[in-house]
């Protein structure tokens, strides 16, 4: 049964008209319908094309947490080879929010990393939603310094809230775990491609993501914290009342989506999705990712090892620089 979001409750109604005709249709009706269901899945076509050319920086925000929208282990299945996971930190447990291992992608061995959300109520819980505890940035670190180690490349793809903010995090060092994967990224000596592919939440995701080249999906979002989290800081009010400063309004202001990162030239470019998001062309969207990742890597494994290194920190260093006058 399809999700829809609240502001697509027009398709949604269309969508369901189209699917009872088609029911009836199918029971034998004596009427022909078939010129009807075309018509309304014409309008419906239309109607889902706008809406999406329009999105706000929120509706954005929604769509890239589509509980439909494809999550890690649908691009590794759809994407690697060979897929061999890889689990524990060597230090206390294995997260499950992060995963990683071992896999072929067109012709070369990789390393691929990242966050899994889960897919159903059961997978979510085991996964903590995409949410990792510090094990699961240990676990990274310790991937991508065994890819180093047999010069693979590794591709990371992000899909996290952010990481999980509970006391045990806490108390096993998740800012420093956090501060060691990000670490860890700049200073691989073998090309490190990411993609963002839904919700790319503060440090929990540029611990993966400090990467020689970052994508972003077209509906995607990426910000240093939740429009939630940013509305209740800086809108705080009397208890009861509503925050001053709405979720709405600070996906806006934060510059959340693709189209605002590319431009201030954090991301290295967008990868388009189907009209209505990338739940709606799954395979599609992750064979667009697929060829994005490729063409990097093509042009990231002639590199040597120094020039990695340097040209990934001068790209980090030149963020957010303001000439002076």
């Amino acid at each position: 049964m399809t999700t829809y979001l609240d502001f697509e409750k027009p398709i949604a109604d269309l969508e369901g008209k189209i699917e009872e005709l088609r029911r009836m249709s199918a029971q034998g009706e004596a009427i022909s319908l078939e010129d009807e269901v075309s018509k309304l899945e014409h309008k419906a076509g239309l109607l889902l094309r706008d809406i999406y050319a329009k999105l706000t920086p929120w509706q954005k925000t929604q769509v890239a947490r589509h509980p439909e929208r494809p999550h890690f282990l649908d691009y590794v299945h759809a994407l690697f080879q060979d897929f061999t996971a890889l689990g524990g930190d060597r230090v206390f447990a294995d997260d499950k929010a992060i995963l990683g291992g071992l896999a072929s992608f067109r012709g070369r061995s990789v390393m691929v990393i990242g966050h899994e959300k889960g897919n159903d109520t059961k997978s979510r819980l085991r996964h903590n939603f995409g949410m990792a505890m510090p094990d699961g940035y240990r676990k990274a670190v310790r991937l991508m310094t065994m890819a180093e180690r047999f010069n693979m490349p590794v591709v990371t793809l992000v899909d996290t809230s952010g990481a999980y903010p509970g006391l045990s995090a806490e108390e096993r060092g998740q800012g420093e775990a956090i501060a060691r994967s990000t670490e860890r990224c700049l200073t691989l000596g073998v090309p490190l491609v990411s993609v963002i592919i839904g919700e790319g939440g503060s440090g929990g995701a540029v611990a993966l993501a400090t990467a020689d080249r970052v994508f972003m999906l077209e509906h995607s979002v990426y910000s240093v914290i939740s429009p939630e989290g940013c509305s209740s800081i800086l809108g705080r009010s009397k208890l009861g009342a509503p925050p001053s400063f709405s979720p709405q309004e600070a996906a806006t202001a934060m510059k959340v989506t693709a189209q605002d990162l590319f431009q201030l030239r954090i991301i290295d470019s967008i990868i388009p999705e189907p009209v209505g998001g990338a739940q709606r062309g799954r395979s599609q969207v992750m064979e667009d990712a697929g060829d994005a990742i490729d063409l990097a890597l093509t042009e990231l494994e002639s590199m040597p090892p120094e020039a990695l290194r340097k040209a990934r920190w001068d790209k980090y260093l030149a963020m957010g620089r303001v000439g002076l006058a």
